[in-house]
């Protein structure tokens, strides 16, 4: 991996922690979320103004991306309705560049050297070891880690299916821009089943989220889409997690979360395995 693509995967890791802390401070998550989606998706349409749309070939990929994300965010939802943040989240995206790397390895033939793998696993465990943090009652909640495994697996499908489709739009933002749309239009969709106001509320009380979230939350993944063309997409995966160190210290200095020694152990081995992917480059 080069440096420009690394670099560029710890800054999309940076936006995508920006936007999730800009997310956790809004009081209705659902409508915040959607308002993400829709601000993203304005974004997409002013790029497809200057980049045009993908290749045909990519465009079964775009719907099943539109598809992927919409099922991960129903299922995280879901996690988060029966579990603590602290659990669901770091088992969802530690198990994700695990299963990655694995499902890579089978589907496109890509293969890492013995310190990629080192890394990625590095990487994966360092999420995983935040459960650990928690305070809890000392028990795992089953039900919300089983609803962050099948999420994970989501991360993982929609990585990979991404991973291709930007190698095969001819343009990585044209790609993304076209699912980002897709993926809105599908959200809104279906949480106006459930909500039937939702969509104005998203314009209306969540602005910060719409505005700020959704540009934020589009250049954060546009620059992964990018970097999966440059670079194998287990390792791009895997580095990008790395948002959870950005999102517990920007948590830390302007959300006011305290921190303890077993959360740093946690960062230190997740950032361990950052530093061994520079090391292969």
């Amino acid at each position: 991996m080069s440096t420009p693509v690394l670099i560029a995967i710890l800054f999309a890791a940076l936006l995508h922690a920006g936007w999730n802390a800009l997310l956790k401070s809004q009081p209705d998550k659902m409508a915040g979320a959607l308002a993400v989606s829709i601000g993203s998706a304005l974004m997409g349409l002013v790029c497809l103004v200057y980049t045009g749309l993908p290749a045909r070939e990519a465009w079964p990929l775009v719907a099943s991306s539109a598809v992927l994300h919409t099922g991960y965010f129903l299922f995280l939802t879901s996690a988060y309705r029966v579990g603590d943040l602290s659990q669901v989240y770091p088992i969802a995206r530690g198990v994700a560049p695990l299963i990655t790397a694995a499902a890579a390895g089978v589907v496109l033939g890509e293969t890492l050297t013995p310190l990629e793998t080192a890394a990625v696993a590095t990487i994966g465990l360092g999420l995983i070891s935040l459960v650990l943090t928690a305070k809890t009652d000392g028990r795992l909640n089953v039900v919300s880690c089983t609803l962050a495994l099948v999420t994970g697996l989501f991360i993982s499908a929609y990585s990979l299916n991404d991973g291709i489709g930007a190698r095969l739009a001819g343009n990585s933002v044209a790609y993304y821009s076209t699912a980002a749309i897709l993926n809105c239009a599908m959200m809104c969709i279906g949480m106006s089943f459930f909500r039937r106001n939702i969509v104005a509320v998203a314009f209306t009380a969540c602005r910060r989220s719409l505005w700020i979230g959704g540009p934020l939350s589009f250049i954060a993944y546009a620059l992964i889409t990018w970097a999966f063309t440059q670079a194998p997409i287990a390792l791009v995966s895997a580095l990008r997690e790395t948002s959870l160190v950005f999102a517990l210290i920007i948590g830390t200095l302007f959300l006011k979360e305290r921190v303890n020694l077993a959360k740093i152990v946690s960062v230190f081995v997740t950032l361990s395995g950052a530093v061994l992917l520079r090391l292969q480059s």
